[in-house]
């Protein structure tokens, strides 16, 4: 898969992309990142990516131009995606999607926003990580990034790991613990220590439906009550 990123701080999402889970997807293959930096496709010795808005008001917004120069040079093949608190919410079902794209390609804007004519054009999807306002679309970049690529195949150690993950059967997880059995008096439920793997299914299914009617009951959609 390539993943390519539009950005006017490319150094913002250089190094965690070296990291854990999207650094070792790289390093194996599976994932190429191309960063794109805007201030590429300008041409004038300011390197000039933003400007006033029509209609005046506060704030700038991001030129035309160097958007759909980076997109002609990249000609991408999968979906183009804005990153903005506008967009439809971004999920589980939207990030599995994705990674069976070929390619995936991010606009981070900043500011007011990038300028409309980019969207209509050229944008396929716009998404929002949730309900607040970020100085620019690269930490949502990253979100979107770790959250498709340990989708991909090999990425993760296992299938298994991903698929006891919360959402991907439309829950939330049930609780983990690890050793030691008692720590400060606080003991691992007996149940998971117990061998019985069938009682231990049955455990996780258990609490994995308390924790999800208790904190994101809207996931259950009608589902029923015991």
């Amino acid at each position: 898969m390539r993943i390519n990123v539009l950005t006017i701080f490319p150094e913002y999402l250089r190094g965690p992309l070296e990291l854990s889970i999207p650094g070792r997807a790289r390093d194996a293959g599976l994932v190429e990142y191309r960063l794109v930096d805007l201030r590429d496709h300008t041409h004038d010795r300011h390197r000039t990516t933003d400007d006033e808005p029509f209609g005046g008001g506060a704030g700038m917004v991001m030129t035309p131009g160097p958007f759909f120069e980076a997109l002609d040079a990249l000609d991408p093949s999968g979906p183009v995606v804005s990153l903005t608190p506008r967009g439809h919410p971004f999920d589980h079902e939207t990030a599995v999607r994705w990674a069976l794209e070929p390619e995936l390609t991010l606009l981070c804007g900043r500011y007011k926003g990038i300028d409309q004519r980019v969207i209509d054009a050229r944008v396929d999807e716009e998404v929002s990580i949730g309900d607040y306002v970020l100085s620019g679309g690269e930490p949502a970049a990253l979100v979107v990034i770790d959250a498709v690529v340990r989708l991909l195949p090999g990425a993760l150690g296992d299938h298994e790991s991903a698929a006891s993950d919360s959402f991907y059967d439309g829950r939330l997880s049930a609780p983990a613990y690890t050793r030691p059995a008692v720590y400060e008096g606080l003991e691992v439920p007996a149940v998971l220590r117990s061998g019985d793997h069938a009682a231990i299914a049955r455990w996780r299914e258990r609490e994995a439906l308390r924790r999800t009617r208790e904190v994101r009951p809207d996931l259950l959609d009608g589902e029923a009550a015991d």
